[in-house]
């Protein structure tokens, strides 16, 4: 804008100048004096200068103008350089914060598929724990029920074993009047575990060595089937035992032999002669291995030889409430 102003004022003066070389009038006018052009020059002159200092005016203003126009675009160049850094710096801030985003939505994902995973696995288990409380609830149930059956069961079995306790306390009573005849060391009665056990001396019944029956040991027999008899609901043990001395014959071997064969004998005489059921006794030797008393000493030895008739109540019934 300088350089235009100054071509102005440039040709200005050059076109008064060269009107200066003219004479200034017009047709029909009057041929101007020499005062009359020294008036008019000066007055152009001052309108030039005029104009001179006006457009030096504006020639400053505009300098003062593009100065501050420089100043402001210097300022808004370096404005708009940290404005570029910063958004470099948020660019760069908005990238790593997408980044983080982008792994925290990848974790997110992560934690939703395992948690859908366990809640699948929590409702698997929820439903096989449901079941299983059904089942144990069920099962618990059916204990209940075999609880009470149990329960029951073992009333029935206590009234059992009172009447069989009754049964054997009575039959040992009556077993003991009916033998009182015979002597303390003849034969004894007494109860153990809940039997009647009718122990019977080889004094009372047999000869030394001997499997025959004695004809005193007969009347004991006599008197004992005859109670029996009337007590058909009692089961019959006879077992024979021995000392330990021992015995060899052409007939009896040992003192298993001779215990056995005794037993035998008691059989045959309360089924055949005094009609015991037969299928109610039941006979065994015992030998020498379950004796009362020492082997040491002609007493216990004597003790020892001995005939056991143990008497019970039938377990028919009680086996089968044991069996429930």
């Amino acid at each position: 804008m300088t350089k235009n102003i100054s071509i102005a004022i440039a040709v200005l003066v050059f076109s008064l100048l060269a009107s200066a070389c003219k004479p200034i009038y017009t047709c029909g006018e009057a041929k101007p004096t020499k005062k009359s052009t020294s008036f008019f020059w000066t007055k152009r002159v001052k309108k030039v200068i005029n104009e001179r200092d006006t457009l030096c005016q504006d020639l400053k203003n505009e300098r003062i103008i593009n100065t501050q126009l420089e100043k402001d675009t210097f300022e808004l160049n370096n404005t708009i350089r940290e404005r570029n850094n910063t958004i470099v710096e948020l660019t760069d801030k908005n990238n790593g914060l997408t980044s983080d985003l982008n792994q925290l939505q990848n974790k997110y994902d992560d934690l939703m598929n395992e948690n859908v995973s366990q809640a699948e696995q929590y409702s698997r288990a929820l439903k096989q724990k449901s079941t299983e409380l059904k089942n144990r609830e069920d099962l618990l149930e059916e204990q209940k029920d075999l609880l009470a059956e149990r329960e029951k069961s073992l009333f029935e079995l206590q009234k059992k074993l009172a009447r069989q306790d009754s049964i054997t306390k009575a039959l040992n009573e009556v077993i003991r009047k009916a033998l009182l005849g015979f002597k303390s060391d003849e034969l004894s009665v007494e109860i153990k575990n809940g039997k009647v056990y009718v122990s019977m001396s080889n004094k009372l019944l047999f000869k030394s060595g001997s499997f025959d029956v004695e004809a005193k040991g007969k009347e004991a027999l006599e008197v004992l089937a005859d109670v029996l008899n009337k007590n058909p609901d009692i089961d019959i043990l006879v077992e024979g035992h021995t000392d330990t001395d021992p015995i060899s014959t052409p007939i009896i071997k040992d003192n298993w032999d001779l215990s056995t064969a005794r037993a035998t004998s008691i059989v045959r005489i309360l089924t055949n002669d005094y009609k015991v059921t037969p299928k109610r006794i039941t006979a065994a030797g015992r030998g020498e291995f379950m004796p009362k008393a020492s082997n040491e000493t002609a007493e216990g030895k004597a003790k020892n030889r001995r005939t056991e008739i143990i008497l019970s109540p039938k377990l028919e019934e009680i086996m089968k409430l044991l069996g429930n």
